[in-house]
């Protein structure tokens, strides 16, 4: 079993700035990938950030060129450095982890909602 507990989130105005934390339960550097979803209203959950447990980082549409995903493996927690924040970016950030657990275990979050004012 592995616990994710995010920090972070809030309201901010366009342009501004915010960072997101997960710190998880166990080591992450045995985690096959970790990453960050956005769930806004009335739609699903899509990736903003990903890394992998190689420390390689991608990014889906939403996050490229404005967010930094990262990770700090002595405090088993990873990051999403948010800039330039757009009324668009709001909405409930979850982190995830896939974990070598019965093949693979999916883990999420308890979610931190950013709301991007215009």
């Amino acid at each position: 079993q592995v616990q994710l507990v995010q920090s972070g989130g809030g309201m901010v105005q366009t342009g501004g700035s915010l960072t997101l934390s997960c710190a998880a339960s166990t080591d992450i550097v045995n985690m096959i990938s970790m990453g960050w979803y956005r769930q806004g209203p009335g739609s699903q959950r899509d990736v903003v950030a990903s890394i992998s447990q190689g420390g390689f980082s991608h990014y889906g549409a939403s996050g490229q060129g404005r967010f930094i995903i990262s990770r700090d493996i002595d405090k088993n927690t990873m990051y999403l450095q948010m800039n330039d924040l757009k009324p668009e970016d709001t909405g409930v950030y979850y982190c995830n982890a896939m974990a070598p657990i019965n093949k693979i275990t999916t883990y999420w979050g308890q979610g931190a909602q950013v709301t991007v004012s215009p």
